[in-house]
């Protein structure tokens, strides 16, 4: 794996059995991010609509659960659909399918494990939380489609990844409102903007192989984009504390995100892609910071 990659095959993953260690890469078990950000909108709307700590506790962890499967999962099916494409680019070519190091056969039988968890989590919550989370899989199924006939592969991500807002309102809810909704656009606008910082680590690459992406679409303009995304964010996720009737102090507590989001915006360098994979990955710390805004209008 010479040149840029994002693989990482230091700490724990290190310490598995060689076998494991190619099927650990597959899952990104070596990278957590993306399992933080697929479980994050899902916290956001969880502490928004619990009706008590211990509920709250409990699908905090079953969606934490959820999360690290199912977005192996989902890699996964990238993986699988992209293969051929990935030997080409710099950042990916190490990756177990395109390497060779795993046969299609074999992801297929750990995407099977991988499911069946996720299966168990599914049937832990209510009747709406179930459908929504078998309707997310055809989301799933898209998304590695959407590079190659779209410019905007990064919305259909936010439809993806952000479909645990809905998903974490009816699991604590029981039922969908119209007070999840804002909750859903804000984790849109914001995976919409971070992933366009992400897709900038392959702009060179995409472009050889033509994958789009609005990386590509928007380049030296990416920051008033990411403006606009940011923007977006923090006013939907307003509405939202504000339809769910939350105190003042919540949405007060949003200076906080904004501010994280607007040191992306400021230090952002398209020409770095170390600095975008950091950039990126410093969204957890947005994503549990909005946490923090609704758990604040929820107590105080």
């Amino acid at each position: 794996m010479d040149g840029f990659t994002d693989i990482r095959l230091g700490g724990w993953v290190a310490r598995l059995p060689a076998g494991f260690v190619p099927y650990a890469i597959l899952a990104r078990f070596d990278r957590p991010i993306g399992s933080w950000l697929l479980f994050l909108p899902g916290l956001w709307t969880i502490l928004l609509a619990a009706r008590g700590v211990g509920q709250a506790v409990w699908l905090t962890i079953l969606f934490g659960v959820g999360a690290v499967v199912m977005r192996g999962a989902g890699c996964v099916v990238n993986d699988l659909w992209d293969r051929k494409m990935d030997a080409q680019v710099e950042r990916t070519r190490g990756r177990p399918l395109a390497s060779g190091a795993l046969r299609p056969i074999d992801a297929l039988a750990f995407m099977a494990v991988l499911s069946f968890i996720g299966l168990l989590v599914l049937l832990q919550l209510n009747n709406t939380a179930r459908l929504l989370g078998v309707f997310s899989l055809v989301l799933v199924a898209l998304y590695p489609l959407a590079k190659r006939v779209t410019w905007w592969p990064q919305i259909v991500l936010g439809f993806t990844f952000g479909w645990g807002a809905p998903m974490g309102y009816a699991a604590a809810a029981g039922t969908l409102h119209w007070t999840a909704l804002p909750m859903y656009l804000a984790a849109i606008a914001w995976i919409l903007g971070y992933d366009t910082i992400y897709a900038h680590q392959d702009r060179e690459d995409d472009a050889l192989i033509g994958v789009k992406s609005t990386a590509r679409l928007f380049g030296a303009k990416t920051r008033p984009f990411l403006v606009a995304c940011y923007a977006a964010t923090v006013l939907f996720l307003a509405i939202g504390m504000a339809a769910a009737h939350l105190s003042w102090l919540g949405i007060v507590f949003l200076v906080l995100p904004a501010a994280l989001l607007g040191r992306q915006i400021v230090r952002l360098d398209i020409a770095d892609p170390g600095l975008c994979l950091a950039l990126f990955k410093s969204n957890r710390e947005v994503g549990l910071a909005v946490a923090l805004a609704v758990l604040a209008g929820r107590v105080f």
